[in-house]
């Protein structure tokens, strides 16, 4: 169904809903709607153009929304019809959040959230290319979490697909969250160490704030309450291309007359989203699961690593985008999910994601970058599936960080196409 459709910076978008079922082992039973935001360049009017559908990072992010025709938009819009997806319980498509799990018992919150993950996301996006194109193919592209999905996609319904792009999203083919992590927690220390050699004053910086947190309870603008572990995690923002940079700012700034500032607090607040995107923080490792339960793989693992666990300001290092069973405590907007996070971390059902034996089958045409200092998708790991990829031509570069895409998408997104055009 249309929802809208309007002229916006040079581009004509429509937006679309879906209604599809929550478990498609069960039509008949609950449904949810998926929202899709469709972008074409305005100068083409209704010129037929073969559709992009794009899958967004995360898990539990929206799709991008397109405030100006520019990024990687407008570069895949001179030679597509782009569909904005918005995965199964973020954005538009029946979100999830504090606020709509309201009545759930904790075993029904978790068997819920079952269905959203990579390989209901693609099932939802099956039906859209039903509903939007036929029996017509499509292409996609992958931003990190969404090179998952569409690996995924690769795995079980190449025959939907015309071309397939994944940036920073290559994911392990069949690893263990705890071998993961060994290897990310090793990439977290090395952009800690670049960070503190490039910016020297954060360390002084960040040893002051965290004493203080230490030494006084601190909340904050939403009442949350500010501990150094939480502190650690701004950590998230380090392998990013202006992440480093943002940080060292923010520090410079934290105090004001001996006390931490509203504005270093709100900002602090608007840099952890792990609490407004639940489904990040609830499903992040259930997305490597294949067949085993997590355990909370994060926490256990990072025991291995007590450059970590420093409680002296002058040794603290950032943690990143690792989830950790205190979250469910310390952010208020978390609390909700506690029970559900920690019946999900036992689950050991789960199933397959990717198919080894289809994947070196494969006859779509793919591409995939490859950023050589990934904080959070290991290239190890994605060199590793590539291998077992057939028809895959892999750019590796390590003048960029994983955030690419969003900061360098022209340059990306020409050295992908060249690849198979």
């Amino acid at each position: 169904m249309v929802l809208n459709k309007y002229k916006h910076s040079e581009m004509i978008i429509t937006d679309h809903n879906f209604v599809v079922p929550l478990d498609y082992q069960d039509e008949g039973g609950k449904k949810i709607t998926i929202f899709a935001r469709e972008v074409c360049r305005a100068e083409y009017g209704d010129k037929l153009l073969p559709y992009l559908i794009f899958f967004q990072g995360g898990p539990g992010y929206e799709s991008p929304r397109p405030i100006n025709n520019s990024g990687w938009i407008k570069r895949a819009s001179e030679e597509y019809r782009i569909l904005l997806f918005d995965q199964r319980g973020t954005g538009l498509s029946t979100p999830i959040t504090e606020e709509s799990i309201v009545g759930l018992s904790d075993e029904e919150l978790a068997s819920y959230l079952t269905f959203f993950r990579a390989d209901n996301i693609v099932r939802d996006a099956e039906h859209v290319r039903d509903v939007l194109i036929k029996n017509k193919k499509w292409s996609v592209l992958g931003q990190s979490f969404g090179g998952f999905c569409a690996t995924h996609y690769l795995s079980f319904y190449s025959n939907s697909l015309e071309k397939v792009f994944i940036t920073g999203g290559l994911p392990p083919l069949n690893a263990h969250p705890d071998d993961i992590y060994r290897s990310t927690y090793k990439n977290v220390i090395k952009k800690n160490n670049l960070f503190f050699n490039t910016f020297p004053k954060a360390r002084d910086n960040v040893q002051i704030i965290v004493e203080y947190l230490q030494k006084n309870q601190v909340h904050l603008p939403n009442g949350d309450i500010l501990s150094a572990k939480r502190f650690q995690q701004l950590g998230l923002q380090l392998g990013f291309s202006d992440g480093m940079a943002t940080l060292n700012y923010l520090f410079e700034n934290a105090f004001i007359n001996s006390k931490l500032s509203y504005a270093f607090l709100k900002n602090i607040l608007s840099l952890q989203s792990f609490d407004t995107n639940p489904i990040f923080s609830v499903l992040h490792e259930a997305c490597y699961a294949q067949n085993f339960a997590t355990n909370w793989s994060a926490q256990r693992i990072i025991n291995e690593f007590p450059e970590f666990l420093s409680n002296k300001g002058s040794d603290i290092l950032f943690t990143g985008e690792m989830i950790y069973p205190w979250m469910f405590d310390e952010y208020q907007s978390l609390q909700p999910f506690k029970k559900a996070a920690d019946i999900l971390a036992k689950k050991s059902d789960w199933p397959i994601l990717y198919d080894r034996s289809n994947l070196l089958d494969n006859q779509v045409p793919v591409a995939a970058a490859v950023y050589t200092n990934d904080m959070y998708v290991d290239r190890v790991y994605s060199k590793k599936i590539a291998e077992a990829i057939s028809n895959l031509n892999v750019w590796e570069t390590d003048l960029m960080e994983h955030n690419a895409l969003r900061s360098d998408g022209k340059v990306v997104l020409e050295s992908l196409f060249k690849r198979i055009n």
